[in-house]
């Protein structure tokens, strides 16, 4: 095994609540002055940092681009690693909304790529509010259908089936069948890695805002 190598055991799993308090007043940010700068509420912040709620997809998004950080960021233990080994009990999630949320890997030194693992429930998704972010995204259908929608066109995903676009184009996506359905989900850009900074699901903390 190469010196360099690390591996993340499941004791060293980092709290993805933890990582949003710690990177936030590593910068100096209120709570208040973190829901400004994001668009969610204090309350919705403050419970995702006590670990009483799971984040959304869409409010890592906006948290990480509050930030300016890569959304990796909350998926890492604070070490800077050169291989990133993870069985599949290891990997760090977060679910709502019938959505599911793994981390395939963080923590390498300018990290340029952020693989994860989604699951959909049927009747989830969040075509209905279609997103943008920076660079490129890449999505592959592991198991059942996603009707993923990229502008005005609908692309029915089936297993096998690929996408690859310019994430700069409004996207997004529903489970329309019965059965459950699993994606690979890779998040790219040129900007030094700063990935996907906008939300991929429905902002589940419109309503309590302060």
């Amino acid at each position: 095994m190469l010196l360099d190598q690390q591996m993340m055991s499941k004791e060293e799993i980092p709290d993805v609540g933890q990582r949003v308090r710690t990177l936030r007043e590593q910068q100096g940010l209120s709570l208040r002055a973190l829901a400004r700068r994001s668009g969610l509420s204090l309350n919705a912040i403050s419970l995702i940092e006590r670990g009483t709620n799971s984040p959304t997809v869409s409010s890592l998004h906006l948290l990480a681009n509050a930030l300016n950080v890569p959304i990796t960021e909350f998926f890492q233990d604070g070490i800077e690693h050169a291989v990133i080994f993870l069985r599949p009990e290891e990997r760090l999630q977060t679910t709502a909304k019938g959505i599911s949320l793994e981390s395939l890997g963080s923590g390498l030194r300018n990290q340029q790529v952020e693989p994860f693992w989604v699951t959909v429930e049927p009747g989830a998704g969040n075509v209905d509010q279609p997103i943008t972010h920076a660079g490129e995204e890449f999505v592959l259908c592991l198991q059942g259908e996603v009707d993923y929608q990229i502008g005005e066109q609908v692309y029915a995903l089936q297993r096998g089936y690929s996408l690859l676009f310019k994430a700069r184009l409004p996207h997004g996506f529903s489970n329309n069948g019965n059965e459950l359905a699993k994606l690979l989900m890779v998040f790219h850009t040129a900007e030094g890695g700063h990935l996907a900074r906008r939300l991929h699901l429905g902002n589940v903390w419109a309503d309590g805002d302060d």
